[in-house]
């Protein structure tokens, strides 16, 4: 075991990867000769060279739709966006090419890609750079959409995602970028689709994913200070997404909390929900709780920011009223 940041295994998961197979590369703004705007791409220009690390020009859809096409030709490109924000201008090619091109050609082209960079907000960066658009790729049918929440499972799964014969959505975060863990030395391979318990608990489940996992995890924590078992569950996949798991541990706890880093309304919350309210409801011992972000854009201001983003108090506020305990 030796302690890596999550900019460093994304790096490695790339090279290991790319070692194997020529016919994958990276493509992206600044991937190659900067080492990538977040550092994810660190050495890869010197050891792979520049056809296989490639910088594009700052035109999402056209690289996007360059992508799509040498998927569709036998390679298995990684492209990298310098935010979720900004993959927008390349949807178009993501959901009417990559996602429908094995559908659409009766099976004769497949589309091996993933598109992968950070997600939801980053403190200070204005509303239209803290977005979290999770549940629009989960919306879409063909698409894989997996969002880690540490660096030992980013690597696991982007390894995964890689091989996969399908376009995978790979959401990282800016604000996880920096945080370190311990990797194993050997090769390993995470699943795709399989939630991870992150925490077990007898009293109440919370479910969550991503960077605010770390939320979810410190309010287990302080919860059992107070007496409270909270089990935690990190779907780390939101499509396809392992509602056995939650669905297991909401028979268990007979409690569910559920905390997204997104706007309410057709979030993954509400998807969650209703799963639960339609194959376990005589489970429930309490209504579902959910914590998002407000129904509004994220504001610049940090005082505003602290007011809009999901806090540690409201998550334990909603475990506790699901407990009926003040």
């Amino acid at each position: 075991m030796a302690e890596y940041t999550f900019r460093e295994v994304i790096a490695q998961a790339m090279s290991e990867e790319m070692r194997k197979d020529e016919s994958i590369f990276l493509m992206g703004e600044e991937v190659a000769e900067y080492n990538g705007a977040y550092k994810a791409s660190k050495g890869m220009l010197d050891e792979f060279g520049p056809k296989r690390v490639i910088d594009t020009p700052i035109a999402e859809l056209g690289f996007t739709g360059i992508a799509v096409g040498a998927a569709m030709n036998g390679n298995r490109p990684i492209v990298e966006y310098m935010t979720f924000n900004f993959s927008l201008v390349g949807i178009d090619q993501i959901i009417n090419n990559a996602a429908k091109i094995r559908q659409m050609s009766g099976g004769q082209w497949n589309c091996p890609i993933v598109f992968r960079g950070p997600t939801a907000s980053a403190g200070q960066l204005g509303a239209t750079h803290s977005q979290a658009f999770e549940n629009w790729f989960a919306n879409v049918p063909g698409l894989k959409v997996v969002v880690p929440s540490n660096p030992y499972d980013a690597k696991g799964l982007l390894k995964t995602a890689i091989q996969d014969n399908d376009p995978v959505i790979f959401m990282e975060s800016e604000q996880m970028y920096g945080d370190k863990m311990e990797i194993p030395e050997e090769e390993y391979y995470l699943p795709i689709g399989k939630a991870d318990i992150k925490r077990e608990g007898t009293d109440v489940t919370l479910v969550s994913f991503g960077k605010i996992m770390k939320l979810a995890i410190q309010a287990a924590e302080d919860m059992a200070k107070e007496g409270i078992s909270v089990e935690v569950i990190d779907l780390r996949t939101v499509r396809p997404l392992d509602f056995d798991t939650v669905l297991e541990s909401v028979k268990k706890t007979n409690r569910l909390v559920i905390l997204e880093e997104a706007w309410p309304f057709a979030s993954i919350s509400s998807e969650i929900t209703y799963m639960v309210q339609q194959k376990a409801f005589d489970y429930l011992d309490a209504p579902i709780k959910r914590i998002t972000t407000p129904d509004a854009p994220a504001p610049y201001s940090a005082a505003l920011f602290a007011e809009w983003f999901p806090k540690l108090e409201k998550v334990k506020e909603e475990i506790k009223n699901a407990m009926y305990v003040k």
